[in-house]
């Protein structure tokens, strides 16, 4: 594994770790809770200059598709497909909530294959600044 794609799980388990922080319990959390934690954890200040587009495609009885969009200091979010997404992360509903309340080393789920990431890697290493 190239080290660009380590870096990457290691930045996808710490935007999840400052999300889940916000959730009351990690046991009953849904990949909803996680997003709804990023919608007050973003930071404009750090996306000043960003252009980018996230996606989520997680499987399961709580999966969906879910979406952020960075433009310049300001953050939409919601749920469904964004066009022309930068990076894409797939992985089931139960594992990116465990690896998001650091139950699941997201680093493992990589190498496993129970986390992929598409896309552009600089891009996706930007989420962790802007969402801490």
């Amino acid at each position: 594994m190239r080290f660009a794609d380590r870096f990457i799980c290691i930045i996808t388990v710490a935007i999840c770790v400052g999300a889940a922080v916000a959730c009351a319990s990690h046991v009953e959390s849904t990949p909803q809770d996680v997003f709804d934690a990023m919608r007050h954890s973003f930071q404009p200040a750090k996306s000043k200059g960003v252009h980018a587009r996230y996606q989520w495609d997680l499987s399961g009885p709580n999966g969906g598709e879910w979406w952020i969009e960075v433009n310049d200091g300001t953050c939409r979010m919601g749920r469904g497909k964004i066009p022309n997404p930068n990076v894409t992360f797939i992985a089931s509903d139960k594992d990116w909530v465990a690896i998001c309340h650091d139950q699941l080393s997201g680093t493992w789920a990589y190498l496993i294959g129970r986390l992929r990431v598409r896309g552009d890697q600089t891009v996706a290493r930007k989420l962790g600044e802007m969402f801490p």
